[in-house]
């Protein structure tokens, strides 16, 4: 058998187009056609590509009509992933213990199983790991609960309401304001986030000796590129030099937690106020590519592709489904539902039950609760309590707030607070650092220990550490909602002006204002 006919072989065995092929091997496909028409033959490198990635001999590739080639060929034109190629997202036993971790505290009794998981999560990427790793992903999936488990934490809407602790509080909003506030809530969203965005990822054994060393602690300004002297850059393992800062830009950078609401408003546009959780799967393959998710919301639009509709979406193979992700996306269902936290929180579980389930699902309707309260008041404690009026009161999330608020209300000094938010989640771990409820946990000390001060406020979401951008940009967005545009200074907005640039398909660059007023648009009136 020719070379010609062998490469033909493999890649119609393979099931890939000459195109796909062409890409696998760092060719055109007109060089893939001449190959298989035999006008010419593949250098010696490439020869040897194509022998590893199909797992052949050279031999048995070039041999020509020896049978044993043919043989080894019909034996071996097996397609494989190349998995070291994969990213760690895309990989479910790349992240065992992050499951195993999750697995524990839902309650799954499968402790035992602890060796197991870390042996499996050691082995290096393969067909022998990709394997044990849907066994383990079984042995999750039919584990027991603990009997000594003491939360109820339902991912289904109707048995989340039935555990809450609500009371029959009425919230009314000036509908005079509201263009204010909700123009308000857009750049109080999208200066946190910029905050936190120059130092996303950072921990705070290099933050806080940072921020000492460039003037700025307790943290009251952005971080400027100008901060960033060469002496300094060198001290930390940080990557300082590859980021973006407020003396640089022209509007605000595209991010995850600013595309999600301008892709929430894509979706009440195009769906209206009764999408549906299949809605968003849609319109998250329609708008964005793959690499703009991170961690659950990846999963979950590679499962989305692979058919898995939700709620199956957010649990197949998902170790991150009580991350932050869904805590980040539900922003605007509490912008148009001003004065209702039960239908901005109902909203927030259609969009968020597609990827997360119980305290990731808790997280978005917590947030967009208050600030569907935020609008009718500016009292931080009343906003947190409509938050938590919305999500079981037998979760670790209400738990967890609730722990914050106490501490608060018992004098506890702030940066006590804070340390013990440290002590609880380890900010060093992707699970701690990640989560939804240590993050919670920060947004809600920072609402109290800020007093309503806009700055403050923000700075203290940052300056603690975690998930940086995503704490300042919520802190930010509830207290621009409750206090008005003309409660953030303009030392804030000047960076950003009036321009927030997207990566969703179709929109690019939009004007904050005209988001704002598309936002009441979407708001009915009652």
């Amino acid at each position: 058998m020719e070379i010609s006919s062998a490469i033909n072989r493999l890649r119609c065995a393979a099931k890939l187009t000459q195109a796909q092929f062409a890409e696998i091997f760092g060719v055109s496909q007109q060089t893939v056609g001449k190959w298989e028409s035999g006008a010419a033959t593949p250098d010696i490198d490439k020869l040897v590509l194509i022998s590893k990635h199909f797992d052949v001999s050279l031999d048995a590739l070039i041999l020509g009509n020896d049978n044993r080639a043919v043989e080894e060929m019909k034996k071996t034109a097996v397609v494989k992933p190349q998995y070291q190629n994969l990213h760690d997202w895309d990989f479910y036993p790349s992240n065992l213990m992050t499951e195993y971790q999750q697995s524990v505290e839902e309650g799954l009794d499968i402790e035992k199983y602890e060796e197991l998981f870390s042996a499996v999560s050691r082995l290096p990427k393969g067909e022998t790991k990709k394997r044990l790793g849907d066994i383990l992903y079984d042995i999750v999936m039919s584990a027991p609960q603990r009997a000594d488990y003491k939360y109820t934490e339902p991912s289904e809407l109707h048995e989340i309401r039935a555990l809450r602790r609500k009371s029959p509080t009425e919230y009314t909003y000036d509908a005079d304001k509201l263009y204010d506030k909700i123009y308000g809530a857009w750049m109080g969203r999208i200066c946190g986030c910029m905050l936190g965005k120059s130092i996303e990822c950072i921990r705070t054994n290099e933050l806080i000796p940072f921020l000492k060393e460039t003037n700025n602690y307790p943290m009251h300004r952005y971080i400027y590129r100008s901060d960033l002297a060469d002496d300094i850059i060198a001290k930390y393992k940080f990557g300082f030099a590859g980021r973006v800062y407020a003396d640089e830009i022209e509007g605000m950078p595209a991010d995850d937690d600013t595309n999600y609401v301008v892709l929430a408003q894509e979706i009440i546009r195009n769906y209206g106020r009764d999408f549906t959780p299949y809605d968003v799967s849609r319109a998250w393959l329609r708008y964005q590519p793959k690499d703009a998710y991170c961690t659950a919301e990846r999963v979950a639009f590679c499962n989305f592709v692979k058919g898995y509709l939700p709620p199956a979406s957010a649990i197949y193979q998902n170790p991150y489904r009580e991350w932050i992700g869904a805590q980040i996306r539900g922003d605007y269902f509490g912008y148009i539902n001003p004065g209702d936290p039960e239908l901005a929180a109902g909203m927030a579980w259609r969009d968020a039950s597609i990827s997360h389930v119980k305290n990731g699902i808790y997280g978005e309707m917590f947030i967009a609760a208050m600030l569907a309260v935020a609008a009718c008041t500016a009292d931080t404690e009343k906003i947190i309590s409509a938050g938590l009026s919305e999500i079981p009161a037998t979760s670790r999330l209400y738990e967890s707030v609730s722990e914050v608020i106490e501490a608060y209300r018992s004098g506890v000094p702030q940066q006590k607070c804070f340390d013990m938010i440290h002590e609880k989640y380890d900010e060093y771990s992707g699970h701690g650092w990640c989560h939804t409820i240590s993050n919670a946990m920060i947004v809600t000390a920072s609402l109290l220990y800020g007093r309503g001060n806009y700055g403050k406020s923000i700075c203290m979401a940052v300056e603690t550490g975690f998930d940086t951008d995503c704490n300042g940009a919520t802190v930010g967005s509830i207290l621009g909602m409750a206090g008005g545009i003309h409660s953030i200074p303009e030392y804030w907005r000047a960076p950003i002006g009036d321009k927030l640039h997207t990566m969703i398909f179709g929109v690019d660059t939009v004007k904050i204002s005209d988001r704002a007023k598309m936002t009441l648009v979407h708001i009915v009136k009652k």
